[in-house]
């Protein structure tokens, strides 16, 4: 005769596909949140990239006293891996000294990723 308590040692068929199905639905919100969170960091890299060339631009017109003709170019600005177009839109002012240099950073697919606006003196 088998006692009661020798047949409820182990676990039922039932109880360990209901512990796989619970573990499996973890592991593939924990993949889910790894794989957005990826993602914001190569998108956070890029941004910061763009925000750096837009930078080094407006740093290259003011440290070289460069005063850019009106009008727009545009230019290979990449960094890194990330491959960057830079826009430079130079507006004139109401004063003939100061020009407004407006850059725009697009990535690989025309989206603006980072935008910048200074201004360029002409040395008197």
């Amino acid at each position: 005769m088998y006692s009661l308590s020798r047949r409820r040692r182990g676990f039922t068929l039932i109880e360990v596909l209901v512990a796989l199905t619970i573990t499996a639905i973890a592991l593939m919100a924990a993949l889910r949140a790894t794989a957005v969170l990826r993602n914001s960091s190569n998108d956070l890299r890029a941004r910061t990239f763009a925000q750096w060339s837009a930078e080094n631009r407006l740093g290259e017109i003011r440290v070289a006293g460069l005063f850019p003709t009106v009008g727009v170019r545009r230019f290979d600005c990449s960094q890194g891996y990330v491959v960057l177009e830079c826009v430079e839109d130079v507006k004139a002012t109401q004063s003939p000294f100061f020009r407004q240099v407006e850059l725009s950073v697009l990535d690989r697919s025309g989206h603006r990723v980072a935008h910048l606006v200074g201004f360029a003196v002409r040395g008197l």
